[in-house]
């Protein structure tokens, strides 16, 4: 396989840096370079590479400007200086990206996943994905998981659970379970709290999917879902339940 792609930064230093990156990948070639939002929409729709590296924020035009605007859609690993709560906003929407400062492993490994969504055909649109990651006043309609090479849509309202697993949360469906690299608290914000409820530090619920409320002491309520899956509320939560049922 080759394929083309085009680097968008206004650092010239991270500029530099990627073009020597990308001139250790055999199958890549750099066709062009970019250090604004117009520039970059120029070479996009001029060069059509297949990947472009690009900057979320940039003079001119934004990164997602860029995209909204262009023509041609390349396969877009995006690169950023946001913070950990941003590039969990990343991981929800399984979009590939590259937090500076950034080295060759990390590097390498998003141009692993290039790869293998250039070889299935399969490079996902990333612009509604990336506008609904990069909006924190906006609660999920879908979720993308990571799964065995693909990346698979799930509807927000076809999760039944989510369990915190160390630095995963398993999202569990009627189907199976996938697992998401990022912290609980970012499902808690990013979730409506209308739907969806955390009953325990390790457990979120959607509403929809609850059986029934049964009172396991004086203080808490165990979780009965349709499933037949039991979770213990915490005391604060099991208040919360109880003001909610009456």
């Amino acid at each position: 396989m080759t394929a083309t792609a085009v680097i968008a930064d206004d650092e010239p230093l991270a500029r530099r840096k990627l073009r020597e990156l990308v001139a250790e990948v055999p199958w890549l070639t750099c066709v062009g370079e970019a250090a604004d939002g117009l520039e970059t929409l120029q070479q996009v729709d001029a060069a059509k590479p297949d990947v472009l590296f690009l900057d979320i924020q940039m003079p001119g035009l934004s990164g997602l400007e860029v995209l909204a605007r262009a023509t041609h859609v390349p396969t877009v690993v995006f690169t950023t200086a946001y913070d950990r709560y941003a590039v969990a906003a990343f991981e929800l929407q399984a979009l590939d990206y590259l937090l500076k400062p950034f080295g060759r492993r990390r590097f390498l490994a998003a141009i692993e996943r290039v790869r293998e969504a250039m070889e299935r055909h399969g490079a996902p649109q990333p612009l509604e994905r990336a506008q609904e990651a990069l909006d924190p006043g906006r609660y999920l309609t879908r979720l993308f998981v990571r799964d065995r090479g693909r990346i698979v849509p799930i509807r927000i309202a076809d999760i039944q659970r989510l369990e915190a697993r160390d630095d995963y949360v398993a999202v569990h469906l009627a189907g199976g379970r996938h697992l998401v690299h990022m912290p609980m608290s970012e499902f808690a914000r990013r979730l409506d709290p209308e739907r969806f409820l955390q009953v325990h530090r390790s457990h979120i619920v959607n509403l929809d999917h609850v059986q029934a409320l049964v009172p396991y002491d004086g203080s808490r309520l165990q979780v009965e879902l349709r499933d037949g899956t039991k979770i213990m509320a915490s005391r604060v939560r099991s208040k919360l339940l109880r003001h909610e049922a009456v």
